[in-house]
């Protein structure tokens, strides 16, 4: 198993209009992103086979990629299908093909998978409740200065917090809580116990009656994140993210925050996005200057207990490092007490 085998968001749906050309950076990769002829997505590799353009800087004509510099014109598969130059004597050529990789659309995203013949048969992953009655979704995208492994760790780590976010997420209040940590076939998953308040500026709101939260932190490889929050009926939250690696220090994440708030869903929206949006901000921060700091002294950390969920995370993402496939791991279950 390798990280090229996984389906990595480029794009929301929303984004690649026809006729218009997007570049992005999956796994050091420079991809040029858009509709061929048939509104399918296309993903090449950003770079003209004549003398080494950028394709992205193109534009498109009848569904075709031309490229910016020479204008060599590439189909939906990579195909050179016109070389100006050339005129009337122009003739295909299979040796004229651009690098072109597999694409889906799901959920309002583009995927592409950049391994030609995976090792593994795998779907983009769903997003909780996307799209259904009763839920809204407030979509958000950020840019990382770190890499993968620590980014997924920030999004499913609690005691940050408290000194992150004190006051919008939650405050220092060294209250006594329970996990249970489990490693299965590939994923993580953290149930949370004797929660209830400690929920920041909207504790009144999503709590009202103080009834302890169910509360469940998951990883599912390579990349994915997904918080759940069910605090009573109509107060049910996801907090889902894709950490897209661009490089080795820089991660793209597309964030959803889905909830059933009932009657207060639509209002609820411009208050969702900016306390969402905030709160990751700051998270761009601190990981910034934990990415400075590992770039000049490294990656040994000092484990506590309550960093067991993160040893889990780097298994499985270490495995796939290697060319193993993390799901033959060893099933693992801990519980653990910690404060926050």
């Amino acid at each position: 198993m390798q990280f090229a085998d996984f389906w990595y968001i480029v794009a929301l749906s929303e984004q690649l209009q026809p006729n218009k050309v997007l570049s992005c950076t999956v796994l050091g990769e420079w991809l040029a992103i858009f509709r061929g002829e048939d509104g399918q997505a296309v993903a090449l590799r950003d770079r003209c086979l004549h003398r080494n353009s950028r394709l992205s800087s193109g534009k498109i004509c009848n569904g075709a990629l031309q490229c910016p510099y020479h204008g060599w014109v590439y189909d939906g598969v990579g195909n050179v299908i016109a070389v100006p130059a050339e005129g009337d004597d122009f003739k295909p050529s299979p040796q004229r093909r651009a690098k072109c990789y597999a694409t889906k659309e799901q959920d309002g995203y583009v995927y592409v998978r950049l391994a030609d013949t995976p090792s593994v048969d795998l779907e983009p992953f769903s997003m909780p409740h996307y799209g259904q009655t009763g839920w809204e979704t407030v979509r958000v995208i950020n840019r990382f200065a770190n890499n993968v492994t620590n980014c997924a760790e920030n999004f499913i780590d609690i005691p940050h917090t408290a000194f992150v976010h004190p006051g919008v997420f939650r405050t220092s209040r060294q209250q006594k809580l329970e996990m249970t940590v489990e490693r299965c076939h590939g994923s993580v998953l953290v149930e949370y116990r004797n929660e209830n308040n400690n929920l920041g500026w909207y504790s009144r709101f999503l709590n009202l009656q103080g009834a302890e939260i169910k509360h469940s932190d998951r990883f599912y490889m390579p990349n994915i994140t997904s918080v759940e929050y069910n605090m009573a009926h109509n107060r049910h939250l996801f907090i889902t993210s894709q950490s897209i690696p661009e490089t080795d220090n820089s991660t793209l994440v597309y964030t959803d925050v889905t909830y059933n708030y009932g009657i207060w869903n639509k209002l609820a929206r411009p208050f969702v996005r900016w306390t969402a949006q905030h709160i990751i901000h700051q998270d761009v921060e601190i990981l910034g200057i934990q990415g400075e700091a590992i770039a000049k002294y490294g990656t040994q950390f000092y484990n506590t207990p309550a960093d067991t969920i993160h040893i889990f995370v780097e298994s499985i993402r270490a495995a796939i490092s290697r060319g193993e496939d993390p799901r033959l791991l060893p099933n693992q279950s801990v519980k653990i007490t910690f404060w926050v």
